[in-house]
């Protein structure tokens, strides 16, 4: 396969910028705060409720919206406000230089929401080093909304961006993502940079230079990339 002929799937929290300095935890607040004024919970519960959820299906939106009746774009404008986000936001220089000399397309594969995805990569200046976003609101099929690690979204978002899955690279800091992404024949990578010991977001690795079976190549930056599958 020539490389031009690849397309790359890159997750961007924890992939592309330090989501774990301060974005996440702003999330487990406004999430947390959601879920109390929602379903009328006080702090505390409403936190271990939401951790539930994100174990159980994957992401703390599937499983309010299933037991809860929560309405999703409503879920997802309200605690991804984050005010002063883009002041917060940082990436790595080397990272976005191995972007632009990357070969293929690229798109960004996130389970947050677009309008969030778009305001960190115009705060990181690389909006224009891809041919599109992808967020949890266009993973939905059937109705419902199935975001990473569901293998059939994975399958037909290749579909959507006519290759087959054997041309996709998914650029990812969570595991079970790329498990799944491996299960419909996909390329898998496991970026490492602004991972930390001890936070996951996947099933647990005891060390981080541990390389399961279905990733193909553990990164600590984005310049390998460019000689990936050579």
């Amino acid at each position: 396969m020539k490389p031009a002929d690849r397309v790359w799937l890159f997750d961007l929290d924890n992939t592309l910028h330090d989501a774990g300095a301060w974005v996440f935890k702003a999330l487990h607040q406004s999430m947390g705060d959601f879920t109390a004024r929602a379903l009328q919970l006080d702090a505390q519960a409403a936190q271990d409720l939401n951790h539930h959820y994100w174990h159980r299906y994957g992401a703390t939106l599937l499983g309010l919206v299933r037991h809860h009746g929560v309405k999703p774009l409503h879920f997802l404008h309200d605690t991804h406000r984050l005010p002063g986000l883009e002041a917060r936001v940082s990436g790595h220089r080397h990272d976005f230089a191995a972007l632009q000399r990357l070969r293929g397309r690229k798109f960004i594969l996130t389970n947050a929401p677009r309008h969030y995805a778009l305001r960190v990569l115009d705060a990181l200046g690389i909006t224009h080093l891809f041919d599109g976003v992808i967020g949890i609101e266009q993973m939905a099929m059937f109705g419902q909304l199935r975001p990473k690690p569901d293998a059939r979204m994975l399958r037909r978002m290749a579909v959507r961006l006519r290759v087959p899955p054997c041309r996709c690279v998914l650029v990812e800091d969570t595991l079970v993502h790329q498990k799944a992404a491996r299960r419909v024949g996909m390329r898998t990578v496991w970026m490492q940079r602004f991972v930390r010991r001890g936070v996951t977001l996947g099933p647990r690795t005891s060390r981080l230079s541990m390389r399961p079976a279905y990733v193909d190549e553990v990164v600590r930056g984005l310049k390998p990339l460019t000689r990936f599958g050579h």
